[in-house]
């Protein structure tokens, strides 16, 4: 019998097939202000590309089948090879084809670093595993550039649009990836506790060869065609950094013994793993004693790409849950005319455009300082809000997408859905390149060493706080806190970085945001700096809600 229980109706899929640029004014705006015009045609392409359901799918696959690795060859030969669903090589090969990769350090042209952040963001809106070795690779390339005889070799290849997938030594490939390779399991964080030794295999020195025996517990993309790596010279020698090939230079197999992949929450897509070095090969970058500074180096790059992802997933869940409220109907109307769903909506709004204002004036710093014209204010926000913004934006990357979740109710928390992929992936760009702790230790010591440049930083807030009271307030609540004895100010730091965080946003918003926007966030975040709250727990009074939905997501 052909039984009919009942007609699905009132069910709302996912937003897809959209233009993820076109329907955001205020990345279009960033991309003007920084002069970044010339990069709006072929960025507005990349987003309609991204916003297909076809590009969604893709997501969807990679995440569905996760990395396998399979350590032998079928007669026993070890070939530490990693299986990747064919959705993951399509998105890889979509994101280098934009030129991203390299794209920061082609040129001197105004508002590269704008463009940039704007590719990685509209990518990661959609899927963000495949991040993961694009930031890696570009965040090597301001070292290696250091070294002449590997950049000689490596320069063509780095800064290829092509994607070139099979696994053969670095000289016979169109293009590469590069993977990084610090975390310890006695140490996590704390590099310095690493025990992997590096020998010389002669003299020694920068550009020489050495053999490395230890492991690294968190080894990303394995299969990459080299990473960058700590160890120490000797057992209790200086830290020093290697450039460590997948394949050796006579064409035989690296000895990085890969030995399981990990089991991650999110990043699904993405290979993970832990190795073995079994006298490795690799090249000294640098000179030896230098290889903290130098993976520190790297990592001022890979955390502004964390701001950026993070910034990414705020998006896309602000996106989904707007269009999703719209559509959906509840109690006689459609969720997003309920005033309360409205506060929440909004909330998310100001949240997610607060994380790409700050992600845009970090690019610009980071663009200053590469072309020689940055002042003390653009180091300081190289130098003391990176760390600060990848504490907060990656946290309220984490609330926020378990919020977005609860918008969509059962259907949220649902594993076919994007909206559980997004709170799943949310916490790592939080863990990765140094947790929130870290992150906040960072910030306070960069106050110490650097006082005048904080000075600058804080004369740049000022000149936004003027005739704003609420600013105004929220900078002396800043400046006294900062006033607290050293040893008392550490376990402040949590607090310290968030009010500097919402202040520079504030600020930011003041700038650059429509009205309604502005002062949203300064009426909601700078009246109690430091109180726990929830989404959506605030006073909209006043407020234009409505403005700021439509800003959000144009109907």
């Amino acid at each position: 019998m052909d039984w009919h229980t009942h007609h699905v109706f009132n069910q709302v899929p996912e937003l897809s097939g959209y233009d993820l640029l076109a329907t955001d004014p205020a990345l279009q705006q960033a991309l003007n202000r920084a002069q970044a015009q010339w990069a709006q045609p072929g960025l507005a392409a990349y987003a309609r590309q991204l916003g297909l359901a076809e590009t969604a799918e893709w997501a969807r696959q990679a995440n569905q089948h996760p990395p396998a690795l399979h350590a032998f060859d079928a007669r026993g030969q070890r070939i530490d090879q990693v299986e990747f669903h064919p959705a993951w090589h399509a998105l890889l090969a979509l994101y280098r084809a934009q030129g991203l990769v390299s794209q920061p350090f082609d040129s001197d042209r105004p508002g590269r670093w704008t463009a940039w952040a704007a590719g990685f963001y509209l990518h990661g809106q959609i899927e963000q595993g495949t991040l993961c070795p694009a930031t890696m690779t570009q965040a090597s390339i301001p070292l290696l550039r250091k070294e002449p005889a590997l950049w000689a070799q490596l320069q063509q290849p780095l800064c290829s649009t092509a994607y070139d997938p099979r696994d053969v030594p670095a000289a016979d490939k169109a293009s590469l990836w590069i993977g990084m390779g610090m975390t310890e399991k006695q140490g996590g964080s704390d590099v310095r506790a690493n025990t992997t030794v590096a020998t010389p295999t002669g003299a020694g020195g920068r550009g020489a060869g050495y053999l490395l025996r230890g492991h690294k517990w968190f080894f990303s993309v394995p299969t990459s065609d080299a990473h960058l790596v700590t160890a120490r010279v000797g057992a209790d020698g200086p830290f020093a950094c290697f450039y460590v090939p997948r394949w050796r230079p006579d064409g035989t197999r690296n000895a990085v013994r890969v030995q399981r992949l990990k089991d991650k929450v999110g990043n699904r897509s993405n290979a993970s793993s832990e190795v073995e070095f079994q006298d490795a090969w690799g090249v000294l970058m640098g000179e030896e004693g230098r290889g903290i500074p130098t993976i520190i180096e790297m990592a001022s790059y890979t955390r502004l790409n964390c701001v950026a992802g993070s910034a990414a997933i705020l998006r896309q869940a602000t996106v989904q849950a707007i269009a999703y409220a719209r559509r959906r109907h509840a109690f006689g109307k459609a969720l997003a005319e309920q005033p309360l769903m409205r506060t929440v909506l909004a909330d998310l709004a100001l949240e997610s455009e607060a994380a790409l204002a700050l992600l845009m004036r970090l690019a610009q710093a980071f663009e200053r300082e590469q072309d020689g014209t940055a002042g003390p204010a653009d180091r300081a926000w190289k130098r003391v809000m990176t760390p600060a913004a990848k504490f907060w934006v990656c946290k309220r990357g984490v609330e926020l997408a378990g919020e977005a979740m609860e918008v969509f109710g059962g259907n949220g928390y649902v594993q076919e859905g994007v909206m559980a992929r997004l709170f799943l992936e949310s916490p790592v760009n939080s863990i990765w390149e140094g947790s929130g702790n870290v992150m906040c230790l960072d910030v306070l010591r960069a106050l110490a060493r650097e006082p005048d440049t904080a000075h600058a930083l804080l004369a740049e807030l000022a000149t936004a706080a003027q005739d704003e009271p609420r600013i105004a307030a929220a900078l002396r609540d800043l400046q006294a806190l900062l006033a607290a004895p050293p040893d008392a100010l550490e376990a402040l730091g949590r607090l310290l970085v968030q009010r500097l965080v919402l202040l520079a946003q504030a600020c930011l918003l003041r700038q650059q945001a429509p009205a309604a926007v502005a002062d949203g966030f300064i009426a909601t975040r700078l009246a109690e700096p430091g109180a726990g709250r929830v989404v959506g727990a605030m006073d909209v009074r006043g407020l234009e809600v409505a403005a700021i939905l439509a800003r959000a997501l144009p109907e």
